[in-house]
C-alpha cells in the first residue's frame, strides 16, 4: 500500500524492516509497548529505528542508565507513524481531537442545560400536557439513530431551508477562504452537528432528571422542608435537585466519553474534521498505526472521565464518599 502497484519484493522487504514487521508478532508487540512507555529501553547507537527520540518536544531525551549497549530513557509515548502520510500518529489524533472536543462540549452543554431545565419543568408539571409532550419528544429523541438524524438535519436545515438558516450541509470548524486568504473560524458549521449530537443525550437527560427528581420529591426531608414553609423553587433548587443528579451525571459521563471518542457517523456525514473522520479514513486505508493509536486514545479518555465521575459523585452526595 505504501509503495503502490509497482512495488518489488526488495522494496517491500525494506519497508517491513523499517517498520519492524519482519520480526515475530510477540517481538512486534513488545516493541510497540516499549515505544508507548515513557520509560523504555533503546539502542541509542542505532538511531535509525528510534529517530523520534531526537525530536522530543521537551528537548533532548533524558538518558537515565545504560546497560549492555542499551539505554533506559525518559521520553514521550510514541504511537508510531501513519502508513499513508508518514506523520506521527499522536499529531494526527491531537488535531482531530481539538475539533471533536469543541463539538462534544457544545453538544453536551446544549443537552445538559436544556435537558435539566425541561426535566425540572416536567417533574413540577407532572401529568400535564407539558409533561406528556416532553416525554413523547424524549422517546423520539432516544429512538432516532444518529446517522439518520444527521442526514435529515443536513438535508432540511442545510439544503431545503439553507436560504433562511444560512447553514451548510457540510463543513468543519475552520473553512478555507475562497479568495486564497487561508483558513478562518466558521462557527456556523458547528450548529448542525452539535444539535444532531445533542438530541439523544438531551432526551435521556430529560427522562432521568424528571424521574429522579420525582423520586427525591417524595422523600421525608422534602415534606419536612415544605412544612417549614420553604418555597417550591428553593426546595427544588437547593434541596432536591442536587440529590437527584447522580443518575444524570452517570448518563452525562457516558455520553461525554462517547462524544469525545469521536461521533463517527455525525462527523463523517457533516465532514467535521474530528477523531471520527480520522478513524473512518484510517479504516478505509488500512492505516493500522492510526487505528491502534485511536483505540488507545479513546480508552484513556474513558478511564479519565470515569475517575472524574467517581470524584463528582462524592461532591454531589456525601453518602458515597469513602471514609
Amino acid at each position: 500500500m505504501m509503495l503502490g502497484q509497482r512495488a518489488d519484493i526488495t522494496s517491500v522487504e525494506a519497508i517491513n524492516k523499517d517498520l519492524g514487521r519482519d520480526k515475530p508478532l510477540p517481538i512486534q508487540f513488545l516493541n510497540y509497548l516499549n515505544d508507548l512507555s515513557p520509560l523504555s529501553f533503546h539502542n541509542i547507537s542505532d538511531p535509525s529505528n528510534y529517530w523520534y527520540l531526537d525530536q522530543n518536544k521537551y528537548g533532548k531525551t533524558l538518558r537515565i542508565i545504560t546497560l549492555g549497549g542499551k539505554s533506559l530513557v525518559l521520553k514521550e509515548p510514541y504511537l508510531r507513524r501513519s502508513y499513508q502520510s508518514k506523520r506521527n500518529v499522536s499529531n494526527i489524533l491531537i488535531e482531530g481531537f481539538i475539533n471533536t472536543f469543541v463539538l462534544a462540549m457544545v453538544a453536551m452543554a446544549f443537552a445538559i442545560i436544556l435537558g435539566i431545565g425541561i426535566g425540572i419543568i416536567c417533574a413540577v408539571k407532572k401529568n400535564t400536557w407539558i409533561d406528556h409532550i416532553s416525554l413523547v419528544f424524549s422517546v423520539l429523541g432516544m429512538s432516532l439513530p444518529s446517522f439518520f438524524a444527521a442526514i435529515l438535519n443536513a438535508w432540511i436545515f442545510g439544503y431545503i431551508f439553507a436560504q433562511f438558516t444560512g447553514l451548510n450541509m457540510t463543513g468543519s470548524l475552520y473553512t478555507v477562504d475562497d479568495l486564497g486568504r487561508g483558513e478562518y473560524l466558521d462557527l456556523k458549521n458547528l450548529v448542525l452537528p452539535a444539535f444532531t449530537l445533542g438530541i439523544r443525550p438531551l432526551a435521556i437527560i430529560v427522562e432521568l432528571t424528571r424521574n429522579s427528581l420525582l423520586d427525591v420529591l417524595s422523600q421525608d426531608y422534602i415534606r419536612t422542608a415544605k412544612s417549614k414553609g420553604l418555597s417550591n423553587t428553593k426546595i427544588i433548587l437547593k434541596h432536591a435537585l442536587k440529590n437527584a443528579l447522580n443518575p444524570v451525571v452517570t448518563a452525562i459521563s457516558g455520553w461525554m466519553a462517547s462524544l469525545l471518542a469521536g461521533a463517527v457517523f455525525v462527523e463523517y456525514i457533516f465532514d467535521w474534521k474530528g477523531i471520527g473522520v480520522v478513524i473512518v479514513n484510517a479504516l478505509d486505508k488500512y492505516d493500522f498505526p492510526v487505528i491502534m493509536g485511536a483505540v488507545l486514545f479513546i480508552s484513556i479518555i474513558l478511564i479519565i472521565i470515569n475517575i472524574l465521575v467517581d470524584i463528582l459523585y462524592g461532591l454531589l452526595d456525601p453518602r458515597v464518599r469513602v471514609q
